[in-house]
């Protein structure tokens, strides 16, 4: 099992790594989601964001777009994999877990730091979901 810290990790080479290590056969966990950073402009990530929420059909029929940081990220995720609704790509996504925050049972586990401080343009998924 890796165990993956998301601060200021960016969310493309994350969600790249998840998604090849989980069709490897790897557990993976990745706390701290909603530290996880995007790259670009806060403005045009903000927009882009709300445009694909509101584009998403009426209040009975999906799909829906989630405000959760950690259902953000894992979207992310399964985007990357092949056919995630069977096969191997169901199986990788159902070895990826992602939590806001770090629980108790994985407070003492050796973890991957994945991020490095940024001083260019970004937004935190936490920022964009306000």
């Amino acid at each position: 099992m890796k165990v993956i810290d998301g601060k200021n990790a960016t969310l493309g080479r994350l969600a790249s790594y998840a998604a090849k290590q989980a069709l490897l056969g790897e557990e993976i966990v990745i706390l701290n989601v909603e530290k996880v950073i995007i790259t670009g402009s806060r403005s045009a990530i903000r927009e882009d964001f709300m445009a694909t929420r509101r584009r998403t059909g009426s209040n009975f029929r999906g799909p829906r777009i989630s405000k959760k940081p950690e259902e953000v990220v894992k979207r992310v995720i399964r985007n990357m994999l092949p056919n995630f609704r069977w096969g191997r790509g169901k199986e990788a996504l159902e070895k990826i877990k992602c939590y806001v925050g770090t629980p108790k049972e994985y407070e003492n586990a050796k973890k991957i730091i994945a991020g490095k401080e940024k001083t260019n343009k970004f937004i935190t998924v936490e920022e964009m979901l306000k």
